[in-house]
């Protein structure tokens, strides 16, 4: 695969991480076909460059179709019917606990996962991305005031979250591992962070800075929607690394003073087993900045003062 151009099938695309993961995927040159159950919304698409396929992801059928149909009415003028797209990212799925009950709420996100990691692999598709979560880890859906494993929080931990929405997600990443070693291809999974998007600064983040506490089962650490979408295109570009687990998350901690300090005045039960950068965020990224090249372009600093 080249580096620029590719079609992408992108699941999930109306939520809200894919809403402005999307926009920046179409920047970079690729072209995106939407499937969801809800149009793209025109606010983050104002040209109506994304077509949107309403398509149930728990009916098999119906994600085979999906993966081999035209991205817009232009296809028609084309020669020939639509293969495969060059990548799927999938983002679908019950955003949280507490939306369905717990059983659809596994029931839905696994399924799904499975029928499009499935019907990419067999179709031919190279490159899979899947949105995992930073829940995995164990503590975000926790029953109780629950302590992390250790610091950093990397991809090398070893993962047991108690509440359905992370075991789903979980249960994701091993369909996938055990795919990308059938199918001999790349299926990238991103335990994304808690998603910021750009109005979120002002109205959310002095609060956070005002009680410590209060961002405890989000490890104190974002990923900005914007910036999620450059570690999509950077996962579509680099090829060949078969199964991965990659943190998405932006560099720093949410924080006034710096992480050493910060864990230890406010998770002193959690051990830090590895040197930490002095703002690193404690869901770490240091993986996909070495492996992708990841350099955010939104710290939340620049968008919230600090000191105020």
């Amino acid at each position: 695969m080249g580096s620029k151009g590719k079609r992408i099938v992108f699941t999930g695309g109306s939520g809200k991480a894919g809403r402005h993961v999307i926009p920046e995927l179409l920047k970079r040159g690729h072209t995106v076909l939407n499937l969801d159950l809800t149009d793209f919304p025109k606010e983050h698409d104002p040209e109506g460059k994304v077509f949107t396929l309403r398509t149930d992801l728990t009916d098999s059928g119906q994600v085979f179709n999906a993966f081999t149909t035209h991205f817009n009415f232009a296809g028609y003028e084309l020669p020939s019917v639509p293969g495969p797209p060059d990548v799927v990212i999938h983002f679908a799925a019950y955003a949280r606990n507490m939306l369905v009950p717990d059983n659809e709420c596994y029931k839905g996100n696994v399924t799904s996962t499975y029928n499009v990691i499935e019907a990419a692999c067999k179709l031919g598709v190279p490159k899979i991305l899947i949105a995992s979560s930073e829940t995995v880890y164990g503590v975000c859906f926790a029953q109780g005031d629950i302590e992390y494993e250790s610091f950093p929080l990397d991809e090398n931990i070893d993962v047991n979250p108690m509440d359905t929405y992370a075991i789903s997600k979980l249960c994701g990443e091993r369909v996938a591992r055990g795919f990308a070693r059938r199918f001999d291809n790349d299926i990238y999974a991103l335990r994304i962070g808690n998603v910021v998007e750009p109005h979120e600064y002002a109205k959310d983040f002095p609060g956070y800075l005002r009680d410590p506490k209060a961002r405890k089962r989000n490890a104190w650490s974002y990923i900005d929607a914007r910036d999620l979408g450059q570690i999509c295109d950077l996962a579509v570009q680099r090829d060949g690394l078969g199964f991965q687990v990659f943190n998405a998350t932006n560099d720093t901690i949410t924080a006034t003073f710096p992480t050493r300090q910060f864990l230890e005045n406010w998770c002193p039960n959690t051990p830090i087993v590895k040197e930490m950068e002095e703002w690193e965020a404690p869901l770490s990224n240091r993986k996909i900045r070495d492996v992708l090249g990841f350099k955010e372009e939104h710290n939340w600093r620049k968008y919230c003062d600090p000191e105020q």
